[in-house]
């Protein structure tokens, strides 16, 4: 019996995230994940060129639990930090529980090519552990991005999981996730963002999302987004202070049901 919650859970995880890639950070979350453009520390998990914008040192970390199943859980962490040329950044996440559990840890760096655009590349390595004698699979996995700011409102960023298209196992040519996420971001006014992306698997289809933020407040922003295939709904909202960013929303499957999101952001500002 245990065996078969096993199979179950794995085949939810895999509906849930393509094999590999996790995404991380609440504001992400309840937009939809559409930030492939977004120049903050969960970048890391996203779109690795985008990093290049952080004029301070930021750590975050981050939790959901998919569909409310604590055997779901993910668990986030990045951490950026400026250098004289550029930035370097490490990271991971934590997904499962402890008879089915995947794992990322990387580092990577990121750079200004010129006045409006940045790029990045990321080094990983990630596996898969199964209990009950099923044993832990590894690999290294690349991944790259490109950020483009155009107008100080109209952003453009492209990012692609898995380059070296790294192996699982094996079985079956067992090959993690080759992801590419191509999106923009515009900001309409002081308040309001509209962000817009496109994400192909490579053995799956497109799949769209959206996410709209307005800021209610100076420090207190709303969020909703939209994912396609399958489709899933979220909101959100977020408090920002100085040093410190609080972060919270959830996203809804028409099956499976709720995901809340948690994440925490501190900026060392001076």
């Amino acid at each position: 019996m245990r065996n078969i919650v096993t199979v179950i859970l794995c085949l939810i995880g895999a509906m849930s995230y393509g094999q590999g890639w996790v995404p991380a950070g609440a504001r992400s979350m309840s937009l939809g994940n559409a930030s492939v453009t977004f120049e903050d520390v969960w970048a890391f998990h996203h779109n690795p060129g985008a990093l290049a914008e952080i004029e301070n040192f930021t750590a975050g970390i981050s939790y959901e639990n998919r569909f409310l199943l604590k055997e779901l859980q993910s668990q986030g962490l990045a951490v950026a930090i400026p250098l004289k040329v550029g930035v370097i950044s490490v990271g991971g996440h934590m997904y499962g529980y402890n008879r089915f559990r995947s794992y990322k840890g990387g580092v990577g760096y990121s750079m200004k090519l010129a006045e409006k655009i940045s790029a990045g590349v990321q080094l990983n390595y990630q596996g898969i552990t199964l209990s009950d004698g099923y044993g832990s699979r590894g690999n290294m996995t690349a991944e790259a991005g490109i950020h483009a700011r155009f107008t100080e409102n109209w952003k453009i960023g492209l990012s692609v999981f898995n380059l070296n298209r790294a192996k699982l196992s094996d079985y079956e040519d067992d090959r993690f996730s080759t992801i590419m996420r191509l999106g923009t971001s515009y900001l309409f006014s002081k308040k309001f963002m509209l962000s817009i992306e496109a994400e192909k698997d490579l053995d799956y289809s497109f799949r769209f999302k959206s996410g709209l933020e307005y800021q209610v407040m100076d420090q207190f922003f709303l969020r909703a987004g939209v994912a396609t295939t399958p489709l899933e709904l979220s909101f959100g909202l977020g408090y920002h202070l100085k040093k410190v960013h609080i972060d919270f929303g959830t996203a809804y499957h028409q099956i499976l049901g709720w995901s809340p999101h948690f994440s925490l952001v501190f900026e060392a500002r001076k």
